[in-house]
């Protein structure tokens, strides 16, 4: 049992130490955050969550590292990620930050299950995560480990995108946080629209070469 809690505790130690780096998972959330979407980045929040949850599902069961094995299958999820991200970049630079009542707001659509859609696509589009868990549940979990502490992982893990998600959600929608965006949002938006297109471009480029 101790030996047990000592491979729990690592796992979710190094899990958070990737959740809360900076990626496209944090672009998405503090573009809708910052912008007034609230309900959209909470949605977002829990789509991140369920998708990475998948992957760690997927990785325990053996799937995710057979998918990895597929060749084709793996370069059109990778490819399409790049260009969902690409899409999404765009899509800032368009966006017109003026858009949003006098507290801040968004005026444009604001909904948990667009979030949600959201959330799902840009984590599962992103194969990096599968090469994630892969590596840290074979470093990290030993084959013996038994389903209760298999389970600690999955729900810990899942938590962890939740509470940092969450808690950048609320920060980025304060009152000054919206002011900020009122004055700088052009700026906000093309930063986070040129991150999220060079990373699309890098998964791209990664697996045409």
């Amino acid at each position: 049992m101790p030996m047990e809690i000592a491979v729990v505790t690592t796992v979710l130690f190094l899990y958070a130490a990737i959740v809360i780096s900076p990626g496209p998972n944090f672009a998405l959330i503090s573009r809708l955050a910052i912008s007034g979407a609230r309900q959209t980045a909470t949605g977002a929040t829990v789509g991140l969550a369920c998708a990475a949850t998948l992957y760690a599902v997927l990785s325990m069961s053996g799937l995710a590292l057979l998918l990895t094995r597929i060749g084709w299958l793996a370069g059109v999820i990778q490819i399409s990620g790049g260009l969902f991200l690409v899409y999404l970049g765009v899509r800032a630079w368009l966006n017109r930050p003026a858009a949003a009542n006098a507290d801040g707001r968004s005026i444009m659509q604001d909904s948990f299950s667009r979030g949600l859609r959201l959330g799902l696509l840009v984590n599962l589009s992103n194969p990096k995560g599968i090469a994630f868990f892969i590596s840290l549940y074979a470093a990290t979990i030993p084959l013996d480990t038994s389903l209760a502490a298999r389970l600690a992982i999955l729900s810990g893990g899942f938590a962890l995108e939740i509470l940092w998600y969450g808690l950048v959600v609320r920060l980025l929608s304060t009152m000054p946080a919206r002011a900020a965006y009122r004055r700088f949002g052009i700026w906000i938006e093309r930063v986070t629209g040129t991150f999220l297109v060079l990373f699309g471009l890098r998964l791209i480029f990664e697996k045409r070469t």
